[in-house]
């Protein structure tokens, strides 16, 4: 985990070995699979830019290879609908429960 940022950061590689830093939104246990939401972090003295294509919800997934945990894409577009959905709902009852 980056110190840079604070404890709810991680940073992962991605296929080409770009390291990218990830703030945690949210976690979601469905079926027996653990999920997990990020947004890519963007340093204090930046502004997050919402319409590139590089700034939008991460979902990853936390899978147990070799007895370690490792982060993984989601195996298809089914299921990733599915997951961003199931966030989606988790997010606005938060902001309902908050508004309250």
């Amino acid at each position: 985990m980056s110190e840079e940022f604070g404890p709810n950061f991680i940073t992962v590689t991605d296929e080409d070995g770009n390291d990218i830093e990830l703030e945690l939104l949210d976690v979601l246990e469905h079926n027996g699979q653990t999920y997990m939401a990020f947004f890519p972090a963007v340093p204090e003295d930046e502004e997050a830019d919402e319409e590139s294509d590089e700034y939008g919800m991460v979902i990853l997934k936390s899978i147990q290879e070799n007895g370690e945990e490792l982060l993984s894409t989601l195996d298809s577009e089914e299921e990733l609908t599915e997951i961003y959905d199931l966030f989606m709902e988790m997010l606005f009852e938060d902001e309902e429960d908050g508004a309250e």
